[in-house]
């Protein structure tokens, strides 16, 4: 039985908060109306490094952006010099949804602006994390120095965020679409073309299908290189209940629930999390979440909006395509 649509069961009033609301927790503004940069993905004078039919496009297009993001969190910290990086230099605690918005600003500029646009994003990011350095104590509690620039924290972080967003979109909307012109394997082609964001964060041969993906994150597992502990504690505690408002507050804590749950047996055992009796129910549970958060949201947003109207000026697009689905 298919479940019915949030959009024709929801009042409108409450889907247009749960709109203010969403858009507020992922630009860090509080005014309601789209920021400059998104729509200045329009500008530009190629069609960036990734098309419009690409398997970048419809993972990060898709809900599925809302619980990758909290398994990228989790797995990323899972490593003591990438989360010191974010424990000590970051006022996630005091000002999360900047942080958020930092962040998505970045996925999106990359993801859907010209290849200029792309390689200022992520200058941008590397000339931020130059002050980002110091010492930690790793898992076998040996002292290390750490650098957020380094190329092998910075691959944990790629392969971190790039497992998280495939992994969320084959638990929660299904198996990802091939990408245009790719090898016809959706997940390898994601890896593939995702690869250019870790190679332009600094990122030495980023893998480009998802054995290597598993292989290379299996390697700092093996090498011994993942850890739990205090730090990683507190992180969780926080990422269990951060600030949201009241009607987002209910939703994220299912997703919560349902990205746990979906996590390897390995890595909850790191974080001291244990899953739920019936996953097969919290993931449905997160399912109907992300299907609330995409009613209130309807439709493409505007960074792919605006991609798609630069996409129509180079006539990489015809104009009946600028909007998908029309």
């Amino acid at each position: 039985m298919k479940a019915p649509d949030p959009s024709a069961v929801l009042p409108d009033r409450l889907l247009s908060r749960m709109r203010s609301d969403l858009v507020h927790t992922f630009s860090g503004e509080r005014d309601a109306g789209v920021p400059q940069w998104q729509l200045d993905l329009e500008q530009g004078d190629d069609a960036g490094y990734f098309a419009h039919d690409s398997a970048t496009w419809a993972v990060h297009g898709s809900m599925a952006t809302v619980a990758a993001g909290i398994r990228a969190l989790l797995v990323q910290a899972l490593h003591p010099g990438a989360l010191a990086g974010v424990a000590e230099h970051s006022d996630y605690r005091a000002d999360p949804l900047q942080r958020l918005a930092g962040t998505i600003r970045w996925i999106f500029s990359v993801t859907y602006g010209s290849t200029a646009t792309a390689r200022q994003a992520c200058s941008y990011v590397r000339r931020l994390h130059v002050p980002v350095r110091g010492h930690y104590q790793d898992a076998a509690g040996e002292m290390r120095r750490y650098s957020a620039n380094d190329p092998h924290l910075a691959e944990w972080v790629h392969l971190a965020f790039t497992d998280a967003f495939l992994s969320a979109y084959e638990d929660f909307i299904g198996p990802v679409p091939a990408g245009g012109g790719g090898s016809g394997d959706g997940a390898d082609d994601y890896v593939r073309e995702w690869s250019v964001a870790g190679s332009l964060m600094g990122v030495q041969h980023p893998p480009t299908t998802r054995r290597q993906l598993k292989d290379r994150m299996q390697s700092f597992d093996d090498d011994g290189e993942l850890a739990g502990g205090d730090r990683v504690t507190e992180v969780l505690g926080f990422l269990r209940s951060p600030p949201l408002p009241g009607r987002l507050d209910w939703g994220y804590r299912a997703l919560f629930a349902a990205v746990v749950d979906t996590l390897p047996a390995r890595y909850r055992q790191l974080l001291g999390l244990r899953g739920t009796p019936v996953p097969r129910l919290t993931r449905a549970g997160g399912r109907a979440t992300l299907a609330v958060v995409g009613a209130a949201l309807s439709g493409p947003g505007p960074s792919e909006l605006a991609a798609r109207r630069r996409l129509v000026r180079l006539g990489v697009l015809s104009v009946a395509n600028a909007v998908p689905g029309r």
